[in-house]
């Protein structure tokens, strides 16, 4: 597919592929149907992989804990966050050794996602030939860390200050970097609660993008079955939507173009998880911020 030129404001240009697929079922069935090169059932997973984390960064008052499930197909990882606990504890060996196609078809969800994930980062690993930019991550503290890629995300937004967007999946550090530009949001969570600021977490993403001039989701919306009704919802809308994806991050840069405005996507291993400096992969935006 021809790649397109991607227009903003400010920063160096990135370009995007387009839209591979017209929705997330139909990047499944073209995967499963070889669209994308060799059949997954030709594929197997090598290792399964749950990843557990909590954190509180130093002058936060509040922290928060991770669960990934990560599947490696060769030299790719897939990945998809889950809810802390909501894995059966034999998921790791069952998927250890299946093949690609058989793991597309699981009856979980995250099973299905990082199956995807890692079937797309095996055949469309991130670099200019998929149309990503690489914006680098500074060696440091998680917390230097996690706004320095704030600002990488953030900098995707094609909005004015002064505008309004609905953050699906509240990151602190996210939240941070749109009031530094200037920009207003609408917190949502399906925890609910509130923010590091004690800002209300609204849990009702439907109604609340009424209000808002753009939606910031995480990747974690695949793995809980909310993305596709969030992608429809703002394409009709006509409101750009930016993903920052660890879950997904070879998935969702497929659907550019398809509901999708741009992604920041970061795969395994995440930057929680080192100290020392790294990269996240910019599609369909331009870059925002410095590192």
């Amino acid at each position: 597919m021809t790649p397109l030129t991607c227009a903003s404001s400010a920063g160096p240009a990135l370009t995007c592929p387009g839209a591979d697929a017209s929705s997330y079922p139909e990047l499944v069935e073209q995967v499963t149907g070889g669209a994308f090169g060799p059949f997954p059932e030709t594929l197997r997973i090598s290792s399964a992989f749950i990843t557990h984390q909590a954190v509180r960064h130093d002058g936060r008052h509040t922290g928060y804990r991770n669960e990934v499930l990560s599947l490696r197909l060769a030299g790719a990882v897939g990945s998809c966050a889950v809810e802390p606990g909501s894995l059966p504890g034999d998921v790791v060996a069952e998927c250890a050794g299946a093949d690609a196609r058989r793991l597309l078809g699981h009856r979980l969800l995250p099973v299905r996602v990082a199956a995807l994930d890692a079937y797309l980062m095996h055949v469309r690993p991130h670099g200019p030939a998929s149309g990503a930019v690489d914006f680098p991550l500074p060696g440091g503290s998680s917390l230097l860390r996690s706004r320095a890629r704030a600002r990488a995300v953030v900098g995707l937004l094609p909005l004015r200050p002064g505008s309004t967007v609905l953050v699906v999946g509240v990151v602190n550090s996210l939240l941070e970097a749109l009031r530094g530009r200037g920009l207003a949001y609408v917190p949502c969570d399906f925890k609910g609660g509130t923010t590091e600021w004690s800002e209300p977490v609204t849990t009702d993403a439907v109604e609340a993008l009424e209000s808002c001039d753009a939606v910031l989701a995480s990747g974690m919306t695949l793995g809980n079955g909310t993305f596709e009704d969030l992608r429809i919802r703002a394409a009709r809308q006509v409101k750009p939507l930016v993903m920052f994806a660890q879950t997904g991050s070879a998935i969702l840069p497929r659907l550019l173009g398809a509901g999708v405005t741009a992604v920041c996507a970061e795969p395994y291993p995440f930057f929680w998880l080192d100290g020392g400096p790294g990269s996240v992969h910019l599609y369909g935006g331009r870059a925002g911020g410095t590192p």
